[in-house]
């Protein structure tokens, strides 16, 4: 991936800080990475889970000084933040609309959020209460370990355009219409798997219509950095980490949806690079 010189200022770095913001480790029997990964990776709101955990509180750690390569990493997010402001402000301007940024929040162990405690084990995720990324960078380690993706910049360059499109979705009204769907009551656990999969894909749709147009106006793109974000997708499809988990897929059960779905409607919005191709409810919310 080619680094361009925007930087944005809306990164804020807690690594190294002592404690990571005083943070509270979510407890309620989640248990292992694994089962983290399978419930929070690529989300969209964790906070009915996050609010019923354990509250354990985390281990305070001294505070230290960044390492270079730990500079190296926020500069990065630096970058694809301001590419990702940058390309969405076009966006809803060409739209009539006015975009309003999304923070990162860049953490190790464990911090706290709008919508409760974070922790690592629960890879990067949006939270709609204040509006922000959190990622503890760790993670992408445990993707390639556990789920066999091939991590490179881009790759994680498309996990912050998917949670930014989970601000998209806030934006524009669609979170807080799932979030009133959800809450009503009047729908089974397989409608609102349905509709959780519909969001999660339509993430992925915009982290595709992202990669297009912020290439066509920086040429950020680079030979296989697109299979490298397919492989990212892919990973984190239910039915591979089903697969991987417990050894058998249970369709009704996804809530992120498949890999080839999530490989499809990133493709889709990166072929189209409109963000009016994006439909994947079909009249789930109407």
């Amino acid at each position: 991936m080619k680094w361009t010189d925007d930087r944005s200022g809306n990164v804020e770095d807690r690594r190294g800080t002592g404690g990571s913001g005083g943070g509270m480790i979510v407890g309620g029997g989640l248990g292992t990475l694994i089962i983290a990964a399978i419930v929070f990776f690529l989300g969209g709101d964790p906070s009915s889970i996050l609010s019923s955990g354990a509250g354990n509180s985390s281990p305070q750690t001294e505070q230290r000084d960044l390492s270079p390569s730990e500079l190296k990493i926020r500069e990065f997010v630096q970058m694809v933040t301001a590419e990702n402001e940058e390309t969405w402000t076009k966006i809803f301007a060409d739209n009539g609309m006015q975009f309003h940024p999304a923070k990162v929040v860049l953490f190790e162990s464990a911090t706290q959020s709008g919508c409760g405690a974070a922790q690592a084990a629960m890879g990067p995720f949006y939270c709609p209460a204040d509006q922000k990324i959190y990622m503890d960078m760790s993670f992408f380690k445990e993707l390639q370990q556990q789920f066999g993706a091939q991590v490179t910049e881009f790759s994680i360059a498309y996990v912050m355009a998917h949670e930014m499109g989970h601000h998209v979705q806030t934006l524009l009204g669609t979170t807080q219409k799932v979030d009133a769907l959800r809450r009503s009551g009047r729908y089974s656990e397989a409608d609102l798997n349905r509709v959780s999969v519909a969001t999660e894909l339509q993430a992925d749709f915009y982290a595709g219509v992202w990669a297009k147009q912020t290439d066509n106006r920086e040429h950020i793109l680079e030979p296989g950095d697109i299979d490298a974000a397919i492989s990212a997708a892919e990973a984190v499809g239910d039915d591979n980490i089903q697969k991987r988990s417990q050894g058998y897929v249970n369709q009704e059960s996804f809530t992120h949806g498949s890999s080839a779905q999530r490989k499809e409607w990133f493709m889709k919005g990166y072929n189209t690079g409109d963000i009016k191709q994006g439909d994947t409810f079909n009249q789930l919310l109407k």
